[in-house]
């Protein structure tokens, strides 16, 4: 598995109490919002319109960097009446007002696994790491392709998105593989500290 290059985003793997669950945000994406919005890519809270959005961009290129969690899903009614469920949000959609509900998991003590885009060595647990191919995914599946940069490790003095935790247990993935399935938890919350807020 970690030797073949398939990246699914953000999966949430367990929370330390048993409870992962999504939350439900009445409102939570404008209406007509013009980007997609993918399930497993990592998500923010707008500064200023108190929904979520995307995490678009990489702090490499000095964009924001602070992130709440993994988006779940959404759903919506449609200009006809019609109630719709997604996976993931279609740009540009436009909804009845008050009818939106998006689902993220945000609490920051979930767990999470997420395919780095190289190899990485056990030596990485405690290191924290940042994304890449945050805006990849398929609009077919709905399903993000957002990896962990394994080139990406914070060095002294400086926070990354993610820290390692450990290796996610399945066959065929292990340590030193092309494309390693880790776990890891959010270190660029949103809610704690000093963090790069988002627009």
């Amino acid at each position: 598995m970690s030797a073949t290059n398939a990246p699914f985003g953000l999966r949430p793997a367990f929370h330390p109490s048993g409870l992962d669950r999504a939350q439900a945000l009445a409102g939570g994406i404008t209406s007509g919002y013009a980007t997609q919005i993918l399930k497993g890519q990592p998500v923010a809270y707008s500064a200023s319109a108190g929904v979520i959005i995307p995490l678009t961009t990489n702090p490499a290129s000095g964009s924001a960097v602070a992130w709440t969690g993994a988006f779940a899903g959404v759903e919506w009614t449609d200009s006809t009446g019609r109630r719709r469920v997604s996976n993931y949000w279609p740009a540009s959609t436009t909804y009845i007002t008050g009818s939106c509900i998006a689902y993220f998991y945000n609490d920051q003590n979930i767990v999470y696994e997420i395919q780095a885009d190289g190899a990485m060595a056990q030596t990485t647990i405690g290191n924290e790491y940042n994304f890449t191919n945050v805006t990849s995914g398929s609009s077919t599946t709905g399903l993000s392709q957002a990896t962990l940069g394994s080139a990406t490790a914070a060095g002294n003095g400086v926070q990354g998105q993610m820290r390692v935790v450990d290796l996610a247990p399945y066959v065929d993935n292990a340590w030193g593989d092309s494309y390693v399935v880790v776990r890891v938890v959010n270190a660029q919350s949103q809610f704690f500290g000093s963090v790069t807020a988002i627009a």
